[in-house]
């Protein structure tokens, strides 16, 4: 059974929104760092954004500050990533990440360092 289980991918058009949820089980995250990460075939994974345990330091980055609002529910153990105004460029398969060390840090570490992550959901933005 997977820690880490996101949902709310699937096809869009431009212009549209989705909500992405990663839901912990097995365990509890409300003392991790989580963040979201997304990853197209043949490139790296690249960082989103990142949300403190106790919800309150949040950190994008640079091209996703716009459209893209991070946050947690510890009580349900889960995390959203609301993404508006979607381009066929967000086209990708987004990952939920846990990490004990501080949120910030989850833009800068290698992914393969980070604790625990999710099998991911595929976004598809159609033009």
């Amino acid at each position: 059974q997977e820690e880490l289980v996101e949902s709310g991918g699937g096809l869009v058009q431009a212009g549209a929104s989705l909500r992405l949820s990663c839901a912990a089980s097995r365990r509890t995250f409300s003392h991790y760092a989580m963040g979201w990460f997304r990853q197209v075939p043949g490139q790296e994974r690249e960082f989103v954004a990142s949300i403190s345990w106790s919800g309150d330091r949040i950190y994008y980055a640079d091209s996703m500050k716009a459209n893209f609002t991070i946050s947690r529910d510890i009580a349900k153990n889960t995390v959203y990533l609301q993404m508006n105004s979607l381009k066929p460029e967000d086209t990708a398969v987004y990952y939920c990440a846990a990490d004990l060390r501080p949120a910030q840090a989850m833009s800068i570490l290698r992914p393969d360092d980070l604790n625990y992550w999710g099998k991911g959901t595929l976004v598809t933005v159609s033009s």
